[in-house]
């Protein structure tokens, strides 16, 4: 111990004794603080007087001179005399010190709670023509980057406060923690200027502090809680009391979502007819089943999603009114038709080829960007030698792992029950003591499905134990609702991939796994395999509110791929369109899959030295670039159903269209008909 002593710096050790007197007591800090004052005050005092030739000859006045410029220095008075009459001095300076430092405090107490206050973001905002955010989840940041970036593509955009566009989020938190919360995500504002501000989003005086009548769009997020769903109807609820039955094309157009499609009804009343509510749970749960089926669907469906590749847009094309949808399709260059948008605002997707487009019908596209659409005939471009002949999909039965249970696990096995092929599998390996997937009921001999469920800790390193993993097409790994303790919501997750990816790596094996976490911030730290990817919940939902605050017209189109044919999109073998080893235009690709009544929209070329070889899908190509294509090329098509299945007992109510008149079967149906 001496020794150690011994070797430690002097001023570490006066340093240490320092801090430690300073932590006893607030009196003992006014003595240290006196004592470093007259520690500096009085040696300069006397330096002043010494150097001074007008200073006293004598050694006492010389003192008394030191203590009149100390004593003015420090405000105690210059009182001279008896020592009586010099304590007195300094006992009238310093009360005259309390007193002042009293008043300084009682005004910096009152200053610093009213820049609190306003800082607490309780001022009206006077913006017009901006968007609106409700409510604090994970989210919000998603939400509020693609309402950036979708607005800061639409050329001729009209943006308030002197050209910059605005976003205001109101919820029950400090605002300068979310501004400083959504800079740091956001990674700069410079286009958009943030406005925070704090109050419960269900209290009408709280959203009135945002003037909701004048925004744009308003966009309510589902809290991650028991209570979510109601506090968003609620929410609704106070918006229409709040802005009144306006209708008219000024009002703002209202962007909600739930969790559970119990409260979709509700949350559709309140929201208007102006509105737009997504059914959060069950679209997820569609969406992490077709990313299970298709490796790489989720880089396409995100890519679809956001504003920074290509997306789906409505185009107006008076030269092809009279032609067939096959006609329009082949005359486009590098945006591929996927169907019509009626003049009612009906959509009608994957029509037929000979479907010919009527006067008021649009054009729904995929493309890159809103420019106008042009025709030019390309049909020549079509090689019918390269065209593969008509042949089934294939029908092979699938093996699927799925780990963890929440509360969108029990729509994901009913989904894959009902589109599943004659015999397949599903293992479910969860801590919950009971059977959640119901495996423990008989099923009937003819079953599609066949259900087995193992309660084991994915925590433990053996949880994995006893399963033949080479045996699975693919793997679902579900993250907790809420996190027990201080446990980290996505901690038992991320042990699963981790177990995964060393089972991987061991054997050589490549095991095709989508995971769903809860914080973005997990993706990063994820260990995922070459054909591994990573969902954040609710990050595609948050893309599609974003997508239908910026193009409202699109609603029944994301009604139709998401909750009405639920698996709607689908990455198939090229050899099912073009024959292997032949060199085709994309063009070719096109005609092959309309004549098939599906939409081509891009392809994902086989590349064996990739890295993660499932990445990389190519929307809306060149319609005539021209290319070999393989036999382990994929192409990207909008279906009828889910690998050609009916979906008719397995429709989700996502978004509510409010219109009138009637639906071919096997298209969008109205919103009222659920």
């Amino acid at each position: 111990m001496e020794r150690g002593q011994a070797r430690t710096p002097l001023r570490h050790r006066a340093r240490y004794l320092f801090d430690r007197t300073l932590a006893r007591s607030t009196g003992t800090l006014l003595g240290w603080l006196a004592v470093c004052c007259l520690a500096v005050v009085v040696p300069v005092s006397t330096l002043l007087v010494w150097t001074d030739p007008a200073a006293p000859r004598s050694f006492s006045g010389r003192l008394s001179q030191v203590w009149r410029t100390s004593a003015q220095t420090l405000r105690l008075g210059a009182v001279a005399g008896t020592p009586a009459r010099m304590l007195l001095s300094v006992l009238l300076g310093l009360i005259a010190l309390l007193c002042v430092s009293t008043l300084v405090g009682v005004v910096t107490t009152g200053l610093g709670d009213r820049l609190t206050e306003l800082r607490r973001g309780r001022s009206r905002v006077l913006e017009r023509d901006h968007d609106v955010v409700l409510g604090w989840t994970d989210q919000i940041f998603t939400v509020v980057r693609e309402l950036i970036a979708g607005r800061a593509g639409r050329a001729g955009d009209e943006r308030s406060a002197g050209g910059r566009h605005v976003i205001t989020v109101l919820a029950d938190r400090d605002p300068a923690h979310m501004d400083t919360a959504l800079t740091a995500a956001l990674g700069g504002t410079d286009r958009v200027r943030l406005v925070c501000r704090t109050g419960t989003p269900t209290d009408p005086d709280a959203l009135a502090l945002v003037t909701p009548g004048a925004a744009r769009a308003v966009v309510v997020l589902p809290a991650d809680d028991s209570d979510g769903d109601l506090t968003v109807v609620r929410t609704l609820l106070a918006l229409r009391a709040l802005l009144g039955a306006d209708d008219g094309p000024n009002a703002p157009r209202v962007v909600a979502a739930v969790h559970d499609d119990r409260y979709l009804p509700a949350a559709r009343l309140a929201a208007g007819p102006r509105g737009t509510v997504l059914e959060t749970d069950r679209t997820a749960a569609r969406l992490l089943v077709q990313a299970a089926r298709c490796p790489g669907m989720s880089t396409a469906l995100r890519d679809l999603l956001d504003f920074s590749g290509a997306e789906f847009h409505v185009a107006e094309v008076p030269e092809a009114v009279g032609l067939s949808f096959e006609e329009v399709a082949l005359r486009l260059q590098t945006s591929c038709a996927v169907g019509l948008l009626r003049p009612d605002g009906r959509p009608l997707l994957t029509p037929a080829p000979h479907t010919v487009l009527a006067p008021g019908d649009r054009l729904v596209t995929v493309a890159h960007d809103d420019r106008p659409t042009t025709l030019t005939d390309r049909r020549a471009q079509v090689e019918a030698t390269a065209l593969a002949p008509p042949a089934p999909l294939p029908d092979a039965p699938a093996r699927l792992l799925l780990l963890g249970w929440n509360r969108r696990a029990p729509i994901v096995v009913e989904t894959l029950r009902r589109t599943a092929r004659p015999g397949s599998v599903l293992d479910v390996v969860s801590d919950t003591a009971a059977d959640p997937a119901g495996s423990s009921t008989p099923c009937p001999r003819n079953a599609p499905l066949a259900i087995t469920h193992h309660a084991r800790d994915l925590a433990a390193p053996e949880a994995l134990d006893g399963l033949d993993l080479t045996a699975y097409d693919s793997v679902i790994a579900l993250g907790a609702d809420r996190a027990a303790g201080p446990e980290q919501p996505d901690e038992r997750t991320l042990l699963a991939l981790l177990t995964l990816c060393s089972w991987e790596e061991r054997t050589g094996r490549v095991l095709p796994v989508v995971a769903e976490l809860r914080d973005h911030r997990s993706r990063t730290v994820a260990p995922l395999g070459p054909a591994s990817h990573a969902v954040v919940r609710g990050e595609l939902t948050a893309l599609l509110m974003a997508q239908v605050v910026h193009h409202p017209e699109l609603a029944a189109v994301y009604e139709e791929i998401f909750a009405t044919r639920g698996g709607a999109l689908a990455l198939r073998p090229a050899a099912h369109y073009v024959l292997p080893g032949h060199e085709a235009a994309f063009a070719t690709v096109v005609a092959a899959a309309l004549r098939r009544g599906e939409c081509a929209i891009g392809y994902h070329a086989h590349d064996p030295h990739r890295t993660r070889p499932h990445d990389g899908v190519l929307l809306c190509p060149d319609n005539a670039e021209r290319r070999v294509w393989g036999a382990g090329d994929q192409i990207l098509v909008l279906t009828a159903g889910p690998d050609g299945h009916d979906t008719t007992d397995d429709r989700a109510p996502a978004l509510p269209i409010q219109r009138a008149g009637h639906r071919p079967k096997g298209h969008s149906r109205p919103a009222d008909a659920e």
